[in-house]
């Protein structure tokens, strides 16, 4: 899962970010409504934003300096801007809360808070986002609980690395769709990394032997991957 951090209190935006990556997740974090609100759409997507790759969801601070962060939002959404947002600010009036989600708010969170509770409220905007009903996906014999982002296997836990969740997670949650290769790097590195040709090749072969002998994961050649239980038609690797 991919967040933007829009949040001008460095301490607390380390905090969160630490927090948030702890989870598993790939954070971007901006200090001012100006530079957020000047992010513009990469091609591919309403979620894109100027070089930066999309995004699953932002963590939007009201009180921000240049640009008030309920300005922010309004333009994000009016730009067509599609992530997912989560309000994180002290204003606690029912006015302020009206307001965002008026403004295209998907979920506000005032402050004090608990870091479990972003991570939570994050992973459930991302399930709703994909169209997922259910807290638990199942492609066969595999789960992924989007609240827990515990993955299983047959029943048993399995164990995998940061960023072979975050690589497992994007297609489990994208159940037989096509995922190209560009997507998932934006997904699974932070920005100021550039990740050669073979690592992504790399980690998906670490994946599919520990959900071996089950064959999920299906390459289609020079376009992406598919996560499938039952998968006919396309080009395997």
């Amino acid at each position: 899962m991919k967040v933007l951090l829009v949040e001008d209190d460095v301490a607390l935006a380390r905090g969160i970010t630490e927090a948030l990556v702890r989870e598993g997740m790939v954070v971007e974090h901006c200090a001012d409504g100006v530079r957020a609100s000047e992010l513009r759409a990469s091609p591919g997507g309403p979620g894109q934003a100027g070089g930066t790759g999309d995004f699953d969801a932002a963590v939007l601070d009201l009180g921000l300096p240049g640009i008030d962060g309920m300005a922010v939002l309004r333009q994000w959404r009016a730009r067509g801007r599609g992530f997912s947002v989560l309000v994180l600010t002290a204003r606690s009036r029912w006015s302020d809360k009206l307001e965002a989600f008026q403004a295209g708010a998907d979920d506000y969170l005032t402050k004090p808070f608990l870091m479990e509770e972003v991570v939570t409220r994050l992973r459930v905007l991302q399930r709703r986002q994909v169209g997922l009903p259910r807290p638990v996906v199942q492609q066969g014999p595999l789960s992924y609980d989007t609240v827990a982002a515990t993955f299983a296997l047959d029943g048993a836990p399995l164990a995998l690395t940061a960023q072979e969740q975050r690589i497992l997670a994007h297609l489990i949650t994208r159940p037989g769709a096509l995922v190209t290769r560009e997507d998932l790097v934006r997904h699974v590195y932070a920005r100021d990394l550039d990740p050669d040709s073979n690592s992504l090749d790399v980690l998906i072969g670490r994946i599919r032997r520990k959900l071996a002998p089950h064959a999920l994961i299906h390459t289609e050649r020079g376009r992406g991957y598919r996560l499938q239980h039952e998968h006919a038609g396309a080009a395997l690797d």
